[in-house]
């Protein structure tokens, strides 16, 4: 079943390029295998390559490198593909059997593109200075940069509270999420991805300060439910993922008879950020014009 969360990335080995995924739920780096063997063995066919070893592997009970994971990644032609991938333990397991005078220096290379996350365990605060220098250069505003954060925290405790009840792999993560989404936007994450015309971006990114809110609201009301009424199955979690994203639905329609408008906007960071330029050109022209004395 392949993973259904992450945040794909090129890595750079000697020039060669690695695709990789980091699965936030797991805090794990996933590395496309084929492009691993690529590098080790300068096969011209890789894939070749890998399905030979793989079933000699598989012959020989090597379950920790053959039980890889089926991800998503962006393929030569722009398009993305289930791709066999492995976590750094798989890859390093995978090394083993390959022979290649580049073994040693690629055991560096996967500590070195470790090395941050590793870092970040020891000092998370290393991981929030990380996180708020990259929205600050994609141009948010300092209070959406809090409300992103404190998004991702209340994120991270539901999903503690999923794990402590049971709840392990990731299309079990994404099935709840959807329910949660489902039941206060009225749209799974997909839908709501394609509503703002997203494909592989962040659909928490591209939120407004009303949406993100809601979204908060929702997860944070489950990770409550989720620890007074302990659900035992995913059938339960599922009820519950629903009761939860239901409070926040219910204050979405409430704001939008308020407002007289939808909540939900196909607007994406950039028109965020075109917003923001535009209310402080207003401001600046403003200003200058109380100082030139000008209405």
């Amino acid at each position: 079943m392949p993973k259904t969360e992450g945040t794909d990335k090129l890595h750079l080995f000697e020039g060669h390029e690695i695709r990789s995924v980091w699965v936030e739920d797991e805090e794990e780096w996933y590395f496309s295998i084929v492009d691993v063997i690529a590098v080790l063995t300068e096969s011209k066919n890789p894939q070749t390559y890998w399905r030979v070893l793989k079933k000699r592997l598989i012959e020989e009970g090597n379950q920790t490198v053959t039980n890889c994971n089926g991800l998503k990644m962006r393929a030569a032609d722009g398009k993305m593909r289930l791709t066999d991938a492995g976590t750094t333990e798989q890859i390093l397991r995978l090394i083993q059997s390959v022979p290649s005078p580049k073994a040693e220096p690629f055991k560096l290379w996967l500590a070195q593109v470790g090395k941050e996350r590793i870092e970040e365990v020891f000092d998370p605060e290393l991981a929030i200075e990380r996180a708020i220098e990259y929205y600050r250069r994609k141009g948010y505003t300092e209070d959406w940069i809090s409300q992103r954060l404190f998004s991702i925290k209340v994120r991270k405790t539901l999903t503690h509270e999923w794990r402590e009840r049971g709840v392990k792999s990731n299309p079990e993560y994404a099935i709840l999420t959807n329910d949660i989404y489902q039941a206060w936007s009225d749209m799974t994450a997909r839908e709501y991805k394609t509503h703002k015309g997203l494909s592989k971006e962040s659909l928490r990114d591209n939120m407004s300060d009303l949406e993100l809110a809601l979204s908060t609201l929702a997860e944070a009301t489950t990770a409550e439910l989720e620890r007074a009424t302990d659900p035992e199955n995913l059938s339960e979690h599922r009820d519950v993922a629903k009761s939860g994203g239901e409070v926040a639905g219910v204050a979405r329609k409430v704001a939008e008879r308020k407002l007289g408008r939808p909540i939900i906007t196909s607007q994406t960071a950039p028109d965020f950020g075109r917003l923001l330029a535009e209310v402080i050109e207003t401001q600046a022209l403003e200003e200058s014009a109380e100082q030139e004395g000008r209405p």
